[in-house]
């Protein structure tokens, strides 16, 4: 079996083709998914990666992109001794079902297309790919999706005031205002506490009277379960009064916010206002989630349970003993595979009697990785620079 974006080979075992999906975003990417995406499928199994555009008139262009990406899948296809003319009519005829069905409204940052026989669907990513990109493979490719996910973990937002209280549940770009564990929670007051304080002048001194508390130690006990049941990171929104009673109600459960925002205003508002008020908290908790991985990553190092190096990492990968793999998000490397060790390879290289070629090794560790459920987060380049633009933290060393 050859996987080809350029040339590397791979075996082939045949699955039960997945279900078609459409409109699929990252909020979508569950483990399950994920692992039915990672199975291999009968050769050849096509990835698309095409950048897109949100809005006009860049947008107009994308859809004439995807047609030529789809037209030189079908040309490096036809080219392809391994695969016959009705797998090739089939992975085809897959793709331009996918391009039909596509609706422009959806789009974001990237599109990924998935096609093999008999199974197709795509993903809309709200994050940039570096370039257009033809995979074809016994596996999709899912190192976007993944990227797409670390960068959009899902997180919940809770916005009140003291009249109400809403909860939403957040991936990226996108809020869904949730109507269970007890939200929202409403009380109704003859006069608000933004109207006293506008009459008094006081905008400091916070919820005073026996119902205002008690409706925040409603909202504490709804948080509570909450971040039992589906532990995420949390953002409060609310005027810094409300944020500083809140924390002191009942269970605290406020205290494990990882940002407030001290904005109000946001109770009812629409999610798309909700989530550009807490787009800067949630920006600094993912610049936090590729610290806390650095740190991570430095212990290990400091307790020689590290491997640091594409060929050292891969092997990790392989051996299932990674926990958490730390990779530079623009890192690709072609290389070759000689006595079991890696080298790298020029851009032009293919498998010979020397070794085997794989075009991006990165991707093959990520997918490693993800199979023994180590952890992946992407970070910026240079992050990594001392260590080879890719690392991991090792669950056991070898002895000796």
């Amino acid at each position: 079996m050859r996987t080809r974006e350029g040339g590397g080979m791979l075996e082939c075992a045949v699955v039960v083709p997945f279900r078609n999906e459409v409109r699929m975003r990252t909020n979508d990417l569950t483990n399950e998914v994920l692992a039915t995406l990672r199975k291999p499928r009968p050769y050849p199994a096509v990835t698309l990666v095409l950048p897109t555009h949100r809005t006009k008139p860049d947008k107009l262009q994308d859809p004439v992109r995807l047609r030529n990406l789809i037209a030189e899948t079908g040309r490096r296809l036809a080219e392809d001794p391994l695969v016959p003319a009705s797998a090739r009519a089939d992975v085809i005829k897959q793709l331009e079902q996918a391009e039909n069905e596509l609706d422009p409204t959806y789009a974001l940052d990237t599109l990924v297309v998935f096609a093999a026989q008999g199974e197709h669907q795509f993903w809309h990513l709200p994050r940039r790919s570096g370039a257009e990109r033809i995979v074809i493979n016994d596996t999709f490719l899912t190192r976007n999706l993944v990227a797409a996910r670390a960068q959009n973990r899902p997180y919940w937002v809770l916005t009140f005031d003291e009249e109400k209280a809403r909860l939403f549940s957040g991936v990226g770009e996108q809020l869904t205002e949730e109507q269970r564990f007890g939200f929202p929670v409403e009380h109704e007051t003859e006069l608000s506490e933004r109207e006293r304080a506008s009459r008094t002048g006081d905008f400091t001194t916070g919820y005073r009277d026996e119902a205002a508390l008690q409706h925040l130690r409603d909202v504490d006990a709804g948080l509570s379960k909450v971040l039992e049941t589906e532990p995420r990171p949390l953002l409060i929104a609310g005027l810094q009064h409300g944020l500083t009673a809140l924390a002191d109600v009942g269970t605290h459960a406020a205290r494990n916010a990882l940002a407030t925002v001290p904005k109000g205003g946001l109770a009812n508002a629409r999610p798309s206002v909700v989530h550009e008020a807490v787009a800067p908290a949630r920006a600094e908790l993912l610049r936090a989630r590729a610290d806390e991985a650095l740190a991570r990553l430095g212990e290990a190092i400091g307790r020689k349970e590290f491997v640091v190096g594409i060929d050292e990492v891969w092997r990790a990968a392989k051996e299932g003993r990674l926990s958490l793999l730390v990779v530079e998000e623009p890192y690709r490397q072609k290389v070759r595979l000689t006595g079991g060790h890696l080298s790298p390879a020029a851009d032009d290289a293919v498998s010979d009697e020397s070794g085997e070629v794989f075009d991006d090794i990165v991707d093959e560790t990520v997918e490693w990785a993800l199979s023994t459920e180590a952890e992946v987060v992407f970070v910026a380049d240079g992050a990594l620079a001392e260590h080879d633009r890719i690392a991991g933290v090792v669950r056991y060393t070898w002895a000796g």
